[in-house]
């Protein structure tokens, strides 16, 4: 067969556009591929999706008005009104997660001033919530959280509101404000399998309400869960230095010389005698400022 006329039943069988539509297609058309475009640059999470959903809806619903307005457009009217139903679908069950998705002003509080600014989302925090029944305690003035020697350690514990004196052989250490962990250095001075009884007594100088996640419950979270082990970790283990720099600050001998104090572990050993230990570093540093002016 002559190539020429191969090319000319080709381009029969398939002819060639020669020239551009006199009119392009209307605003409805390209609002429609703006929306669907917008739709698209949606993120994750349930806001993310909340936002993808809604402008595929629009998108949709604006691609069902461009064809239904083209009667030889019945298959693409068919098709993106059935896209249309189901990102509308999708929109309300969404929304309804959403929703159903709240907590009390206290878990709320604590959301937002410990785990919101750690990218936690709203589906774990809930799991953590479940995880302590969603139950909010509540100390009294003068009562005890824990006593030293006495309460064994077999839980973790997050201060809502009031104030915890910490006291150790009598003697005042620090106090704990909302937001900070009741446990944190007993907490992470044990291994899960290991047990512990508190070195410290924590006192309530005020009516104090807090939450709590029983040990067992909350390593079998963190084994479901790897992600919310390392945010406790990283929550635990700030909390333990907040309390250091809170000691270092209060920490003075007899002299008035303030010393570079390390956390003891309450739990694995008796609380070191300070000035004990501090008195050869002071007289070290004495003996050198003496012979530096003379």
């Amino acid at each position: 067969m002559d190539p020429s006329t191969h090319l000319n039943l080709n381009l029969s069988k398939y002819p060639v556009c020669s020239e551009w539509r006199e009119h392009p297609e209307g605003s409805m058309f390209h609002l429609a591929h703006i929306f669907l475009v917008l739709g698209f640059m949606g993120g994750s999470g349930f806001y993310g999706l909340l936002y993808m959903f809604c402008f595929l809806t629009l998108g949709f619903f604006c691609y069902s008005i461009w064809s239904w307005s083209d009667p030889c457009t019945t298959d693409s009217f068919s098709w993106t009104f059935a896209l249309f139903v189901l990102c509308s679908a999708q929109v309300v069950h969404v929304s309804y997660r959403l929703r159903s998705v709240t907590f009390d002003k206290e878990f709320q509080d604590l959301y937002d001033y410990m785990f919101k600014k750690l990218g936690v989302s709203l589906i774990h925090f809930g799991k953590i919530v479940e995880c302590c029944e969603r139950d909010i305690l509540t100390i009294e003035k003068d009562h005890c959280f824990a006593m030293e020697g006495k309460t064994s350690i077999d839980k973790l514990s997050v201060l809502l509101s009031g104030r915890i004196r910490v006291t150790v052989n009598g003697e005042f250490l620090h106090y704990i404000y909302p937001f900070q962990f009741l446990d944190s250095p007993e907490w992470d001075s044990l291994r899960p399998s290991e047990e512990g009884f508190f070195q410290v007594t924590l006192r309530a100088d005020n009516r104090c309400r807090y939450v709590s996640w029983r040990r067992k419950k909350l390593y079998l979270l963190f084994a479901q869960h790897r992600y919310l082990a390392k945010i406790f970790a990283l929550l635990v283990r700030n909390d333990i230095t907040d309390k250091l720099f809170s000691l270092n600050d209060k920490a003075f001998d007899s002299r008035g010389f303030r010393y570079d104090l390390r956390l003891p572990s309450f739990c694995q050993g008796p609380t070191p005698e300070i000035e004990n230990t501090s008195q050869p570093v002071l007289e070290q540093s004495a003996t050198k400022q003496a012979e530096r002016d003379s």
